[in-house]
């Protein structure tokens, strides 16, 4: 009678194939079933394989080389200029912010071009962020006041605003670029009318400033241009906000209008002091996908 040894791994029992021929079968030891061993996991599933099945090889493949990176192809081609320079411009998908309120001042620029002259100076003068509409109906008159572009859609804030706002939109959203437009424009409209209701109460001026032509969307514009600039290189950054310190001081030297002219630094150091918010809301930005 034959003995199985204690160090055996493998019995072999005879069976007997369709032509008679012995085959042998081979089947685990018992002292060795339920191994965890990870190698011997790995081996055993390569040699259960069907070699005929590429499906089947795949899998552990792909676990014997878990650090292997694929690089793109060298020399990919890239966009043409012309794609990214219509990055610049709004659009419905990629700035929806941009692109609707870009609509509606085209709407009131056209408007206020074409329109019955009697009603336009009624819309203008009731759309004023003056003292006394201030203390009347704040909220109609905040608002009211961005939908009007002095200058027309032609002027350099027209273009300015494209140009700023798309580029500050694609990089931290819609409402949030939208959050500092108006950080700018309430700021600074309150920081300079307010003095002035205070100034007219107290003497210093006369009841005759508390009425005044003021709109547009420049204080926002200011804010957007003091946001964006801290999202950009610094090369770009420091001629940016140079110029833009240029064109200030200047106006500031002619002080043609006092509030408008101290209104427009103060947006701009409103948007500077928004530099941690937009950073942080870039970055989080620019983990989801760019739509165009």
């Amino acid at each position: 009678m034959h003995q199985h040894t204690k160090g055996d791994r493998t019995r072999r029992d005879r069976t007997t194939a369709g032509d008679g021929a012995p085959r042998a079968r081979t089947t685990p030891d018992p002292a060795h079933e339920g191994r965890t061993d990870p190698v011997l996991r790995e081996q055993a599933a390569l040699t259960e394989l069907l070699p005929a099945i590429p499906a089947q090889r795949t899998g552990p493949v792909r676990a014997a080389q878990p650090h292997a990176v694929s690089f793109p192809a060298a020399g990919a081609p890239r966009a043409p200029w012309w794609r990214q320079a219509l990055r610049l411009l709004p659009t419905p998908a990629g700035t929806p912010f941009t692109f609707g309120y870009l609509l509606v001042l085209l709407a009131t620029s056209l408007f206020a071009r074409y329109g019955d002259p009697a009603t336009v100076s009624s819309l203008l003068h009731g759309s004023s962020t003056d003292v006394a509409h201030l203390a009347d109906r704040p909220l109609l008159v905040l608002g009211a006041s961005a939908l009007w572009i002095a200058g027309g859609p032609a002027s350099g804030y027209a273009i300015t605003f494209v140009v700023v706002l798309t580029a500050l939109e694609r990089r931290i959203g819609g409402p949030r670029t939208a959050l500092v437009f108006l950080v700018g424009h309430v700021g600074a409209t309150l920081a300079t009318e307010v003095p002035v209701g205070i100034s007219v109460a107290a003497g210093h001026l006369p009841a005759t400033s508390l009425h005044r032509l003021d709109y547009g969307i420049s204080f926002g514009l200011m804010a957007a241009i003091g946001a964006l600039a801290g999202l950009l290189s610094p090369v770009l950054r420091v001629t940016v906000l140079g110029f833009v310190a240029m064109m200030l001081l200047q106006d500031l030297l002619a002080f043609t209008d006092p509030l408008t002219d101290w209104g427009h630094p103060l947006a701009l150091l409103a948007g500077l002091a928004c530099w941690p918010a937009v950073r942080r809301w870039a970055r989080t930005a620019s983990r989801m996908p760019d739509p165009v």
